[in-house]
């Protein structure tokens, strides 16, 4: 079955004439007949009665009508989303992104991004996950980045990949000579507090029953390269996640009894309407190798 039959007997179930359905569809009649005849091959039945100048419906048409309208629709909706695609013009994207993910695996994608969709302005929005969310919720981001083990149950979330967690420590510590770190070897050690870090909800959520060490949190703030400068001042030691960009002289060991690992997900707002934009980037982003490191 071609679309042109599906035209021309739409056409012809409208108009219950040979003549004008082939006016309508700019062909001439024999044209027009041939592929009616060919598509009744096709179907095994007559479609049209043709009663010398009366033309109706077969049971069959009638039967076949509504699926033959509806593929013509299908084929209208992907020729106008195709054409949208091919002519974004300054395609805006708003897109947050949670403040403790690094751009270590990201950058990758945001250059096929370019690549693949050049009229595409990303304007990126960091903060904490609370913050990203409830923007995401009152429509001013499109898309978002998070780490959370789990989501508000209006949000919809697409795991892309995952990262560990790693213990962080100046040269010279005592973790150096250790080829992992264990969380009961954090205790009593100086502790340098991520405060935005979401560690303790996965710890929480998946190993609510390991008792937390004693540590001695010694500095909390939400800036990373602030907790990086106390660790190479050697004022403590910190958790963070392995992709998160690290300063010359911060040694990191990945941690270890448990093993913690964290899901960086895109998430979307469920039932929202999406650009051709949004859109384009949420198909990408499915399709994207996101095992490639690029360190």
């Amino acid at each position: 079955m071609e679309m042109h039959q599906v035209r021309y007997f739409l056409a012809l179930a409208e108009s219950l004439n040979f003549t004008r359905a082939a006016d309508m569809c700019n062909v001439s009649q024999p044209a027009l007949t041939r592929a009616i005849r060919k598509l009744e091959e096709e179907l095994g039945g007559q479609l049209f009665r043709r009663e010398r100048t009366l033309t109706h419906l077969t049971d069959l048409g009638h039967l076949m009508k509504p699926h033959l309208e509806a593929v013509m629709a299908a084929s209208a909706a992907a020729r106008t989303e195709a054409l949208g695609f091919r002519h974004l013009e300054k395609a805006p994207l708003k897109l947050g992104v949670m403040c403790t993910i690094g751009p270590r695996r990201l950058i990758r994608f945001f250059q096929t991004l370019e690549r693949d969709i050049p009229t595409l302005e990303v304007a990126l929005r960091e903060g904490p996950a609370d913050w990203i969310m409830d923007r995401m919720l009152h429509g001013e981001l499109d898309l978002a980045l998070l780490a959370l083990p789990c989501f508000p149950d209006r949000l919809e979330s697409r795991v892309l990949f995952s990262e560990r967690y790693v213990v962080a420590f100046p040269e010279g510590h005592r973790f150096g000579t250790l080829n992992a770190v264990s969380l009961s070897d954090l205790d009593g050690e100086d502790y340098l507090n991520r405060s935005n870090c979401e560690f303790g909800e996965y710890m929480l959520a998946r190993h609510s029953e390991q008792p937390e060490p004693a540590l001695r949190v010694r500095y909390e703030t939400e800036r990373d390269d602030w907790i990086q400068a106390m660790i190479l001042a050697g004022m403590g030691c910190a958790i963070m996640p392995e992709f998160l960009p690290i300063m010359p002289g911060v040694v990191t060991r990945d941690l270890v009894a448990p093993a913690v690992s964290r899901e960086i997900s895109l998430v979307t707002v469920g039932g929202r309407r999406f650009s051709p934009a949004v859109q384009a980037v949420i198909s990408l982003a499915r399709r994207f190798d996101w095992t490639v490191d690029t360190a």
